[in-house]
């Protein structure tokens, strides 16, 4: 392939492959929790860090970062003891957060609607050695807790009552798991754009999910989808002179569609199947009491 000839290419393929694996990871945990949205939020704040980084010439990755981690933070706190007015305060952090970044690279020197669109909305030619480098540490961090953790972050995503009666430190794993998502975002920006990241983090779970109740199994085919989808939106992207985030994200939406019109007969059958394995004679004899806990439905 006459790409991988080309040094900003292969950077491009292995920023999109580090994303395609660590976008869905903290996905999975967020969509259980039903916070799908929280990625698109702390994308907004984002713009913040990535303008003060052209604003004081320091890498605009690591201060998104930072900024992000902090926004996230804030949102955490805000979900614990924001009550009826959360709901303001967390829309003030968001549109905040993005007007401060189109004011700061605005004020910055050099700065241009160019830089601005390129972390929106991502861009291959943009991303550098030192971009690589910042996407990689960041990308270790995501795998590592994700993995890691994932039993606690697991329990804490589905009950965070029961998980709080066995002992575990919600508060400090649901702040691991804002800050997660937060650099997250800061890994996807330079590949998908910081206002579509959060469709990576989402759409690939709820295709996994067509085919896959059990957590583990969702969780490895959202990453396989996340990998292919990242690498077919950046190849179709050098070829076809798109942007690669739109591209990846409509091919995340294709195989979400596809899953679902393939998952619909299999899911009918396994009804029919079941429904034949069921005893004959009156159904309130026939009944077994369905004595699962909430947390049973779907394994680690």
């Amino acid at each position: 392939m006459d790409l991988l000839n080309y040094a900003f290419m292969q950077r491009a393929l292995l920023a999109a492959v580090l994303v395609g694996i660590t976008a869905p990871a903290v996905g999975i945990y967020l969509v259980q929790r039903r916070q799908a949205l929280m990625g698109d939020g702390i994308g907004h704040v984002a713009m913040t860090g990535v303008g003060l980084g052209f604003l004081l010439s320091w890498s605009p990755v690591w201060m998104a970062t930072g900024v992000s981690v902090l926004g996230a933070v804030i949102m955490e706190l805000i979900r614990w003891y924001g009550r009826t007015r959360g709901d303001i305060a967390l829309a003030m952090l968001f549109y905040g957060g993005m007007a401060g970044g189109v004011m700061f690279i605005n004020l910055a020197p050099g700065g241009s609607n160019a830089n601005l669109t390129s972390y929106l909305f991502g861009s291959l030619s943009t991303v550098s050695e030192s971009d690589v480098t910042a996407i990689c540490l960041l990308a270790a961090f995501v795998v590592l807790v994700t993995l890691g953790l994932r039993r606690q972050l697991f329990a804490v995503s589905q009950d965070e009552e029961f998980a709080r009666v066995t002992g575990l430190p919600v508060r400090a794993l649901n702040l691991l798991t804002a800050v997660t998502a937060a650099v997250t975002v800061t890994v996807a920006m330079r590949v998908v754009g910081l206002l579509l990241v959060s469709a990576l983090m989402v759409v690939p779970v709820a295709a996994a999910q067509q085919l896959s109740r059990s957590f583990a199994a969702t969780f490895a085919i959202a990453v396989a989808i996340g990998v292919t989808v990242t690498i077919g939106g950046t190849v179709t992207s050098y070829y076809q002179d798109v942007p690669p985030g739109a591209t990846i994200v409509l091919l995340t939406i294709a195989a979400f569609v596809a899953l679902s019109v393939l998952a619909a007969p299999l899911a009918r059958r396994r009804a029919r199947a079941l429904a034949a394995a069921q005893p004959v004679g009156d159904p309130a004899e026939c009944a077994i009491p369905d004595t699962r806990s909430p947390g049973d439905e779907v394994g680690v």
